[in-house]
């Protein structure tokens, strides 16, 4: 891509390789341990579901049972495995009877390695396969209905209750939304444990559970017929049950996942270890699944300066791209995420925004940016709002950003009302269309405000990543370099759920997602 800004390419390549060397180094931590998550993930995907008398999920039944008994290292296929061998029961008789305190599974005979893998795969590349068939049921969709151009708009439904939040996302996609985004219930990326069933009673949003993700997909499938056009559903996977959610919603065919370790970290308190481990599979299962990935970069500018802290964003856009690629995920399914989040009182800062906003575009040509709109300086001034909006579309469509989180002209007052979300759609649509082709039209002044904006934030980015290169990405969250929050990496939530791999150990989806024919 030709670069309006005057980038520096070798600030661009030293600043890629620092990133990749930090993510390499943390995949070496992510190589030698597991997490309870992790292997309730497995479990999910070998086909266990459901609860027992007092709701409990099997998942973490089965896990917790392993754990008990000192074979998390071993990981719950090789056990699932053997009890299969053992027992000659399918995945989900061996859980219910291990709920039902009919079965110890680790004090079970062990079998040889060949005759568990021999057990295992097949369950496996059975339920990989469903994966791959809800790719191929989405590819149907784009090729026949087809989609909406990007900027995708991208609203957010939250009522608490799932059949509320049908309504909802349909009018808005009849509206013209492209992306529906049901907001998780206050608090859920905290439990550990997800959801079992249809749910009607949230705070703030909804509870992820796979029945809800199904309900939805089909009522979105049901209005996308009807507008002519595919409308993709987003959902949240990040917390203490990351790669859990990433498999159900690659098993009820989502098209977008909120999906950062460093946002968990930062802004949930969840223990960097055990988050970073999870997250590393929930991408490899979003990238099998043709899921697009939203990283958090933008919620850095909520609790930080977003003109002193705009360089942590593209360095955090950097390590998040190389974490990806680490787990197999294409750059076309890279949201990385960046906010309009300079006050409005700042001069130029409309021009300030529109530099982040290109470099970012520069830098990384082939990702779908996720861009999110004002909220910390909205007032409750809805006319102001409303304006404030606008110019975030502006900038949207004359830098080509991908994923379009609309901002509401109610923000800081209410959940948006339906009218409220229909003035935010009409306003983007407009500006989308009457400002189509204005990014192709424009150059930047050789050495004006813009250009030197995005190339002291490049600059500033490259130093830090350097930096992080040589102390660590621990060390670096530790003394609070992103979003000045500081976190330890032996505190918060979830450490108790990290466990160093044994000899032995083996997880069948990495290598049927990761090395497997997509």
């Amino acid at each position: 891509m030709e670069s309006k800004l005057n980038l520096d390419p070798k600030l661009i390549e030293s600043a890629r390789t620092a990133a990749s060397n930090i993510a390499e180094d943390v995949q070496e931590f992510i190589d030698e341990h597991t997490t309870t998550s992790t292997e309730r993930t497995v479990a999910r995907l070998l086909g266990i579901d459901g609860v027992d008398e007092i709701d409990r999920p099997l998942p973490n039944i089965i896990i917790d049972n392993i754990k008990e008994g000192g074979g998390l290292g071993r990981g719950a296929a090789f056990w699932i495995g053997n009890a299969i061998v053992q027992t000659g029961d399918d995945p989900q008789t061996i859980a219910e009877k291990i709920s039902r305190g009919e079965l110890d599974i680790t004090r079970l005979e062990i079998a040889s390695d060949e005759k568990i893998k021999e057990a295992i795969y097949p369950i496996a590349e059975e339920n990989v396969a469903k994966i791959k068939k809800n790719r191929e049921k989405r590819d149907n969709y784009l090729n026949t209905i087809g989609e909406g151009t990007q900027p995708y708009i991208y609203v957010i439904v939250a009522t608490g209750n799932i059949y509320e939040d049908i309504i909802q996302a349909q009018a808005a996609a009849k509206q013209g939304a492209d992306i529906i985004a049901v907001i998780r219930t206050t608090g859920q990326s905290l439990l550990d444990y997800v959801p079992y069933g249809a749910t009607t009673e949230g705070f703030g949003g909804t509870y992820a559970t796979q029945e809800n993700f199904r309900l939805m997909r089909k009522a979105l499938d049901e209005v996308g017929e009807e507008v002519g056009r595919y409308i993709r559903l987003c959902n949240y996977c990040s917390g203490l049950c990351m790669p859990e959610i990433a498999a159900m919603g690659a098993l009820e065919r989502l098209d977008v996942m909120l999906n950062d370790a460093l946002y968990g970290i930062l802004f949930r308190d969840i223990n960097m270890q055990r988050t970073l481990v999870d997250q590393y599979f929930s991408r490899v299962i979003n990238g099998y699944a043709g899921i697009i990935i939203n990283t958090g970069e933008d919620n850095y500018l909520t609790t930080d300066d977003a003109v002193e802290a705009a360089h942590t964003v593209l360095a955090s856009q950097f390590i998040n791209e190389q974490f990806a690629l680490k787990a197999g995920l294409p750059e076309e399914q890279m949201g990385l995420g960046h906010a309009f989040e300079m006050d409005p009182d700042l001069e130029n800062g409309f021009l300030y925004e529109l530099a982040q906003a290109q470099m970012a575009r520069e830098i990384f040509p082939n990702a779908p940016l996720k861009y999110m709109p004002p909220t910390k300086f909205m007032t409750g001034n809805i006319f102001k709002g409303h304006v404030q909006d606008a110019l975030f579309n502006m900038i949207a469509i004359m830098t080509n950003q991908g994923l379009q989180l609309l901002g509401m002209l109610t923000e800081a007052i209410h959940t948006p009302h339906l009218h409220d979300r229909f003035l935010s759609i009409e306003n983007a649509e407009y500006i989308f269309n009457n400002a189509k082709d204005l990014g192709n039209e424009i150059r930047f002044k050789d050495g004006g405000i813009i250009d030197k904006r995005a190339q002291e934030v490049l600059k500033n980015a490259e130093e830090l990543l350097r930096q992080i290169e040589e102390e660590g990405l621990f060390p670096t969250i530790e003394r609070g370099q992103f979003g000045g929050v500081k976190r330890p990496r032996d505190g918060g939530k979830g450490l108790d759920g990290v466990s160093k791999k044994d000899t032995g150990y083996f997880n069948p989806f990495i290598d049927l997602m990761l090395g497997g024919e997509k």
